[in-house]
């Protein structure tokens, strides 16, 4: 048994049980189109693989809050979030025409590479982006049949399947706030912020509780309330963390090049922060680089400075530890047992804890 309180190790280890079985036997299915496919399969298990488990963690203590006990049905019930979350990746990475992910190229990059190596005919990159929406499709498509799949109760299956579906428009509904963002250029902090709350702190943090708790039982509105009260901050200080890395940390800890929210157009809380506080000098600087596909190392360093110039930085690291205040705060009055208290205090600082 893993001695933290989280049991991080543990689940990230039986998450990955769980995801291995359902890809092997997804993968007969796929050798009776055609070995052709295996490729495929190969680089989303390899995708997969290199998942952090937050998803499947925090619906796992969702389930153990509600007075779930530990079975591995609620394991494979939790894994299938890491089927949609990859599946999301792959997409997302599309559209920000991203080229690594999770430290190896981006799918999309991979079987354009594939393409070109192989000399086929037509456009390498058409056929990067389209086997890419389509394996983006399919492990959307998975996450049904894993969670139906899971052992779980039908009734519990059917009590948890609308949290489920919410769970998914929502991070689609977030995303397009997103590209509507970078195309519209909207730079304030309220709007980043509604993108933050859709696309990350509802979809890793909040939802993921919830569902794990309609698994074990009937709704709780104090614990559902609780689960919100602790869920949206956090999940706010975790998509902050996750803007300071992308501007500022280390690509090798990433799995991403630095500055590649820059390069995409990326409308972040922590640029539109520095651009509330910029002069107009420091401002050009920002939009000089910002949505630049050929952004360099000089131009990320330039706005780098702006954004430690500005406080922005100091502003988003001050805005992380109130959120992450403000979430523990909540759980200190969620009707959950100590164990899971205890659990969810790690989880926090897991989540959002520096990495420099």
């Amino acid at each position: 048994m893993n001695p933290s309180s989280a049991c991080l190790d543990l689940i990230r280890e039986q998450v990955g049980r769980a995801l291995a079985e359902f890809l092997a036997r997804q993968r007969d299915v796929l050798v009776s189109a055609g070995e052709e496919l295996l490729p495929a399969l190969d680089a989303m298990s390899g995708l997969i693989a290199r998942g952090k488990r937050l998803r499947p963690a925090f619906c796992y203590w969702g389930w153990r809050g509600a007075g779930g006990e530990d079975r591995p049905e609620i394991m494979a019930a939790a894994a299938a979030l890491e089927l949609l979350h990859t599946g999301a990746l792959i997409h997302d990475d599309v559209m920000d025409a991203s080229d690594t992910r999770r430290g190896q190229p981006a799918l999309h990059r991979r079987f354009a590479a594939r393409h070109a190596d192989s000399g086929w005919r037509g456009s390498a990159d058409g056929f990067g982006t389209g086997t890419a929406i389509l394996l983006g499709d399919l492990l959307l498509c998975w996450t049904d049949e894993m969670f139906r799949a899971s052992g779980l109760p039908p009734e519990a299956i059917r009590r948890a399947q609308p949290v489920l579906d919410r769970m998914r428009t929502e991070v689609i509904a977030g995303q397009y706030l997103d590209l509507l963002g970078q195309a519209a250029g909207n730079e304030t902090a309220a709007s980043a912020l509604r993108v933050v709350e859709f696309k990350t702190a509802k979809y890793t943090i909040e939802r993921p509780l919830q569902l794990g708790a309609a698994l074990a039982g009937p709704e709780d509105d104090a614990l559902s309330r609780a689960y919100s009260g602790y869920g949206l901050p956090l999940g706010t200080a975790f998509q902050l963390r996750d803007d300071i890395l992308g501007m500022f940390g280390n690509p090798a800890q990433t799995g991403k090049p630095t500055g590649d929210d820059l390069r995409a157009g990326k409308r972040t809380v922590l640029l539109a922060t520095a651009l509330a506080r910029a002069t107009t000098e420091q401002a050009a600087v920002i939009d000089r680089h910002l949505g630049d596909p050929m952004l360099d190392e000089a131009g990320t360093a330039e706005v780098q400075a702006v954004i430690a110039a500005t406080g922005a930085l100091t502003e988003c690291e001050r805005m992380i530890d109130a959120k992450v205040r403000d979430a523990l705060a909540a759980l200190s009055a969620a009707p959950v047992a100590p164990e899971v208290s205890s659990a969810l205090t790690e989880l926090a600082i897991a989540a959002t804890a520096r990495r420099d």
